[in-house]
């Protein structure tokens, strides 16, 4: 038996969320080794990146809401482009949902949410990676209608 479908709030990041959100980020997931550690404490450098990425407008760490706990969060960011006569890009980043909640519609809200901004915001695209072990999520969004057109390609520095 499925679980009821759940209606998430999408709404900024604010440094309160952060310890849910770093938690999120730091939790396995297919094989895909994380980094991140949620404390306590908090290492500032988490609310000194959510004070960057608030002061630009072409950027947001978002979350997903559901009875005014955090269930998952994302990275969005409009890219310029000069190609392609100037118009924009939304890139995806970062994509969580707390395990416990996955299957009730609350990553399908993030990215539906995430792109009726970027049309909203003028963009031709949408694009997003997503570590090559992380089979589920692939699938999941093959369904919502992204395309594996390209090959990704990462430089660790």
């Amino acid at each position: 038996m499925s679980q009821p479908q759940l209606v998430p709030v999408v709404r900024r990041a604010t440094e309160a969320d952060l310890p849910v959100i770093v938690h999120l980020f730091s939790i396995p997931d297919e094989g895909n080794a994380k980094t991140d550690h949620p404390g306590p404490p908090l290492d500032p450098r988490y609310g000194e990146a959510l004070a960057a990425i608030a002061e630009d407008p072409n950027n947001a760490l978002l979350v997903a809401e559901v009875d005014g706990r955090v269930a998952g969060a994302f990275h969005l960011t409009l890219i310029q482009y000069v190609a392609n006569r100037g118009a924009r890009v939304a890139q995806i980043e970062n994509v969580i949902v707390d395990p416990g909640l996955r299957g009730r519609g609350i990553g399908e809200a993030m990215m539906r949410w995430a792109i009726d901004e970027a049309r909203r915001r003028g963009c031709f695209r949408v694009q997003l990676t997503s570590n090559k072990a992380r089979l589920r999520a692939h699938r999941f969004y093959e369904r919502l209608g992204f395309v594996a057109s390209h090959e990704g390609m990462k430089l660790k520095l």
